[in-house]
């Protein structure tokens, strides 16, 4: 069976961990927000954690995440510094008995959406990614230098018809959900962090920002074999480039390309549903096939598309991934590794009692205890039905 988690932020998350543990989690997935990117987690700060984990009588086996620094992305500055950092990181999560290290590689932002309560019919509240008002962001709000080079002509037609259309209240609204900050920060980006972030990318390629990850990888996964972790990589969020900055984690070919970069049984994946799934492209089922051995931590959640480029996250059983063909894998692919793959349900609907509540968005009790039903009945399901 799955290995089933919900991921928590920390002591000061609005989601208690009794509140996961009685959502049925044997564990949770975490990490130490506190300390600043690019710094070491002592194996102090990792035993508190733990510790306070396993009172509650949980497991915590899983990081989200171990936050790789920007100037590792880009190989400039202190990234050197900031590797060997990572390498010790590594070894002293690996002597507290951790064992799967999220991470991704996405320039600047993580996950990027228009609107954090995106009101469905049932009046619970969605994640929602709507490309007409991230262009209207990207050109008139946050005003990002030869943004509009970038458009096609018909795309900033349409732009200027949104911006003019929408009132104050809704723009200031899209404003703030794209400069949200890293999971776990109470903190948004200022458009001024943004615009100066992103002038240190001038210039670095999709290539180059690739190579520049599978250097990284060459550096520290021999550190994690060495010490029985497993390296996940998440996928970009949108699975596309936003404001003009590149994206290499988001196809299957990109998915084929890192793990082999480095033969390792430490280079794998974290394979998100959902993430994935947003790209039209994107053989989310049959990737399972040509990737299964590397997925070393999954994310099972669900969105459905537009034609235009928008997305919402859906129900984990509804969307446009096929989630009982991807459990019906899982499984088989669990069966034949003899492993139990860790898995949280992700970014649920805020419905309920949680309505009246603040939390971090995509993160409420509610909505992830129902993903987290859905999919264990679909497991159960799946499991005694085959053979």
């Amino acid at each position: 069976m799955l290995h089933q988690t919900m991921r928590w932020y920390g002591p000061h998350d609005t989601v208690s961990l009794m509140d996961i543990r009685q959502a049925g989690c044997a564990g949770v997935v975490n990490a130490l927000h506190q300390i600043p990117v690019g710094e070491i987690w002592t194996i102090d700060e990792i035993e508190k954690r733990k510790n306070l984990i396993e009172a509650a009588g949980m497991t915590w086996t899983v990081i989200e995440s171990l936050p790789v620094h920007e100037d590792i992305k880009k190989r400039n500055g202190k990234y050197e510094l900031y590797i060997d950092n990572y390498k010790q990181s590594l070894k002293n999560v690996a002597a507290c008995g951790l064992k799967v290290v999220t991470y991704n590689f996405m320039p600047i932002l993580d996950w990027l959406r228009t609107d954090v309560a995106y009101e469905l019919a049932d009046k619970s509240k969605a994640l929602y990614f709507e490309f007409d008002k991230f262009m209207v962001f990207d050109i008139y709000l946050l005003q990002r230098p030869g943004a509009e080079n970038e458009y096609t002509a018909e795309e900033l037609a349409i732009a200027k018809n949104k911006f003019e259309q929408m009132t104050e209240h809704e723009k200031q609204y899209v404003f703030k959900n794209c400069l949200l900050g890293l999971p776990g920060s109470d903190e948004s980006f200022t458009p001024q962090q943004i615009l100066a972030a992103l002038k240190t990318y001038e210039g670095i390629t999709k290539d180059q920002l690739k190579q520049n990850l599978f250097a990284f990888l060459r550096e520290v996964v021999p550190v994690a074999e060495a010490n029985g972790l497993q390296m996940a990589i998440h996928p970009d969020d949108p699975p596309y480039s936003v404001l003009g900055l590149p994206r290499i984690v988001s196809t299957q070919q990109d998915l084929l390309d890192i793990v082999n970069c480095i033969d390792s049984p430490a280079n794998g994946l974290c394979f998100c549903t959902g993430s994935l799934g947003a790209r039209p492209d994107n053989d989310v089922v049959g990737m399972i096939d040509q990737l299964g051995d590397k997925i070393h931590f999954l994310h099972l959640r669900n969105t459905k598309r537009f034609s235009n480029g928008n997305f919402f996250e859906a129900d984990h059983l509804d969307g446009d991934t096929d989630m009982y063909e991807v459990m019906k894998k899982i499984v088989l692919l669990m069966r034949k590794r003899n492993v139990s793959i860790p898995m949280r349900p992700d970014h649920g609907h805020q419905m309920l009692d949680d309505l009246h509540k603040s939390t971090y968005p995509g993160y409420s009790a509610i909505g992830r205890l129902k993903g987290l039903a859905e999919l264990r009945g679909l497991e159960l399901g799946v499991s005694k039905s085959l053979p």
